[in-house]
């Protein structure tokens, strides 16, 4: 008698793939508390200021870690929010289990963690003011419908991290996945067999092979333990509900879920002006249409011109008005700002740097612990270096800096006459609006308050 096993579903081999080899596989012990540029982007307080133009407190927030995997992001959200509670939820129970021993041995009791689908978080029976879904939302068959499940359970003035891989950064990648899939590597959840043998097929492969070149490295080419390279194997080239998207299936998903979108993760390294030799002097075609395009079109405009990005990583939230930029704030806005340091930048090794630099007359590299730019570091001059020394103890009124400044610089160097209060004014504003085009200060009018 022939006994029929029914095939496997693509959730099944999702979760099996996830239950034998748990994502990311850093080891418990690692902690990312010297990481400050993940941290910096994993703080509620960036997005949060990105969209509303306040600085938010953390304690007390509710996060949610969708599809959490291993626990290492919700790890980093612990580290990153304090006094946050942090849930996760996935629908690996192996990667549940590893999930709630790192919190554990790290010190973070107020999580938890539980083995469910995204579609099923309702159940939980909680709001959230942040939730980050990482690397998760391009396997559901129908991510707006992800989105959606998200957005139900958000807070009003909530904020979630989603991302899509990039169908044209990926395209070798899904090539590869076509042939294993030809080969029948990918009927069921790929174990040590399939990793063998698409082992075995690179290796013999001769090197100008082009599906080699693009998507192949040896375990000598990837540092590390042998996991890491059993990673890159499941995670690229037999990796199961892999899907690529475009920067308009982006937009459009967030349409369809009824959700704003806030900004890209990693929003300095797409600006389409930064492709061109002299960004001061842009071909005349290309200046007016950018001056009138969307978001969404300079986006796209970017992915079709250097495709570099694997993940198009953003950030989203309900349909509301955003806060004003300080761009569009008027003379009275700048009067009452008040000036918040990242909380990121607020280091006792970056103080000390700062310190040194002020003592010395060297420039001072603001962007060495978040390095947010693409082209160069970030240095502004002692004098400026020493103006914004007091947000290492707190925020501080726009006009505390300037008093400081005027003291610093106390003549004018092209008069020699003493730099009158004004001029001090205008000086700081000038190097605060330059900060917070990077998000290392935070600038907020004091009528409106901090929104915690």
């Amino acid at each position: 008698m022939i006994i029929s096993v029914p095939e496997l579903t693509e959730f099944d081999k999702i979760r099996q793939q996830f239950d034998y080899g748990p994502y990311p596989r850093i080891p418990i012990d690692r902690s990312p508390s010297t990481d400050h540029q993940t941290l910096y982007f994993h703080n509620l307080v960036t997005p949060y200021y990105l969209k509303y133009r306040r600085v938010i407190d953390t304690q007390g927030k509710v996060i949610l870690d969708a599809g959490c995997g291993s626990g290492y992001n919700a790890l980093v959200l612990a580290t990153a929010n304090p006094g946050a509670k942090i849930v996760g939820i996935d629908i690996s129970e192996e990667s549940i289990k590893l999930a709630q021993q790192r919190l554990h041995h790290h010190g973070f009791h107020d999580a938890e963690f539980h083995v469910l689908p995204i579609e099923n978080i309702a159940e939980l029976g909680m709001k959230f003011d942040y939730i980050n879904c990482d690397e998760m939302l391009y396997l559901l068959p129908n991510p707006a419908e992800g989105l959606q499940w998200m957005k139900a359970v958000l807070k009003p003035k909530g904020l979630i991290r989603a991302n899509l891989h990039n169908v044209y950064q990926r395209e070798s990648y899904y090539r590869a996945q076509a042939l294993f899939k030809l080969m029948g590597l990918m009927n069921e959840s790929p174990k040590e067999l399939e990793e063998e043998i698409v082992t075995d097929t690179m290796n013999a492969l001769k090197d100008e092979v082009r599906l080699k070149k693009q998507t192949w490295k040896s375990k000598e080419e990837l540092p590390g333990s042998p996991e890491k390279f059993k990673e890159f194997l499941a995670m690229n080239l037999l990796f199961v509900g892999d899907k690529g998207f475009t920067i308009p299936e982006t937009f459009a998903m967030l349409r369809a879920a009824d959700l704003a979108f806030v900004n890209l993760v990693n929003w300095r390294q797409w600006d389409i002006v930064e492709l061109f030799k002299d960004a001061d002097n842009l071909p005349a075609f290309w200046c007016m249409s950018l001056a009138e395009a969307s978001a969404e079109e300079k986006l796209h405009a970017f992915e079709l011109l250097h495709p570099v990005h694997r993940l198009i990583d953003f950030w989203c939230a309900h349909p509301e008005a955003d806060g004003t930029p300080v761009d569009e704030w008027d003379d009275s806005d700048w009067q009452q700002a008040i000036v918040h340091l990242h909380p990121q930048l607020c280091t006792d090794t970056l103080k000390a740097e700062l310190i040194r630099c002020i003592k010395t007359g060297e420039a001072f590299e603001i962007s060495r612990e978040v390095k947010l730019p693409t082209l160069a570091p970030v240095f502004l001059e002692p004098s400026q270096a020493a103006c914004l020394l007091p947000l290492w103890d707190g925020p501080q009124p726009i006009q505390t800096l300037a008093e400081r400044y005027q003291k610093v610089r106390s003549i004018d160097p092209e008069t020699l006459q003493p730099l009158p209060a004004t001029a001090a004014f205008v000086a700081v504003k000038g190097l605060l609006n330059r900060m917070d085009a990077f998000l290392y200060v935070l600038l907020e009018t004091s009528s409106a308050g901090a929104i915690g």
